[in-house]
């Protein structure tokens, strides 16, 4: 599943994980932000359409990043005002850890990664959040299957990738889920330690 496998999702518009919209987990969440100043980041965001609701929402210091340059695209079209800069086509993993974020959006980018590279993630999420930033958002729940994207997983499972990393803050069942995900997503907070 590398850049060119992504590539052809986009381009033959094979993407059944895009909802069109932000998911409603995650605009509330977003609702209950108060610090526009925050730096926050959105990896594998794919059509980005939670970048664009936080930019209508007045915060200005937001990233997207994807593997794949077309939906990075996408979202320019749409909300030609956001920084080129703050578009970021670059694999998650070759991100540089300079760039220290207050707050990181997960949204299907974790359960979209081949499994074997899920510690993988829970070390770089932590090398790109500042002392005390945060990672949040959701996890598919819904046993382990080698077909995919996307790759379920268990509250268990993530557990024991996070812990070692993070403080869990929050993570639980979702109980504002849109139909077709509704018992499948996980919502959490987690506070680097």
């Amino acid at each position: 599943m590398d850049k060119n496998f992504w590539k052809n999702k986009y381009q033959t518009q094979s993407t059944g994980w895009d909802l069109g919209t932000i998911s409603t987990p995650l605009k509330e969440y977003i609702d209950q932000l108060k610090d526009k100043e925050l730096k926050i980041l959105i990896p594998g965001a794919g059509n980005a359409y939670e970048i664009e609701y936080l930019w209508n929402a007045g915060f200005k210091n937001i990233y997207a990043l994807d593997i794949s340059e077309e939906p990075l695209l996408n979202l320019k079209e749409r909300c030609p005002e956001i920084p080129s800069d703050q578009l970021i086509c670059e694999d998650f993993f070759n991100l540089n850890p300079s760039l220290k974020f207050d707050l990181i959006i997960e949204q299907t980018f974790f359960c979209a990664l081949n499994p074997s590279l899920r510690k993988q993630y829970a070390v770089q999420m932590q090398r790109l959040l500042k002392d005390g930033g945060k990672l949040s958002g959701l996890l598919f729940i819904f046993p382990l299957t080698e077909s995919g994207p996307p790759f379920g997983g268990s509250k268990e499972e993530y557990l024991n990738y996070f812990t070692p990393y993070f403080t869990v803050k929050t993570m639980e069942s979702c109980n504002n889920s849109i139909p077709p995900r509704d018992g499948n997503e996980l919502f959490f907070i987690l506070e680097k330690k």
